[in-house]
């Protein structure tokens, strides 16, 4: 197995595992706010997305393994799922950097 495929699995199963915690309840999600949006249920719903597209890739890189599946089906599910990787990075580094702006802020 190639490296980028092993760190590519081990990024699905870390988001996996997160999801799964904050459905378990180990994490604690903020309450909703009063417009009625809850932004700790919308980013796990996003996460869950980005780990089903994942597995979605993985099984179609199986499919071709298997004769199944062609490689522009395998080369379109990973497109996808590194297309998906890249939006929730930036979406992290975009909510750390707002965050590290709001304790910036003199109080």
């Amino acid at each position: 197995m190639s490296t980028p495929f092993n760190a590519a699995t081990a990024a699905y199963g870390n988001v996996s595992r997160l999801i799964s915690d904050q459905a378990g309840g180990k994490l604690t999600a903020p309450t909703a706010s009063p417009s009625g949006a809850d932004f700790g249920q919308m980013l796990a719903d996003q996460l869950g997305g980005i780990v089903e597209t994942g597995q979605r890739s993985d099984q179609v890189a199986v499919d071709m393994i298997n004769g199944k599946a062609n490689v522009v089906d395998v080369v379109t599910a990973l497109a996808e799922t590194e297309s998906a990787m890249e939006t929730m990075v930036t979406v992290r580094d975009r909510v750390i950097s707002a965050y590290e702006e709001i304790m910036r802020m003199p109080i």
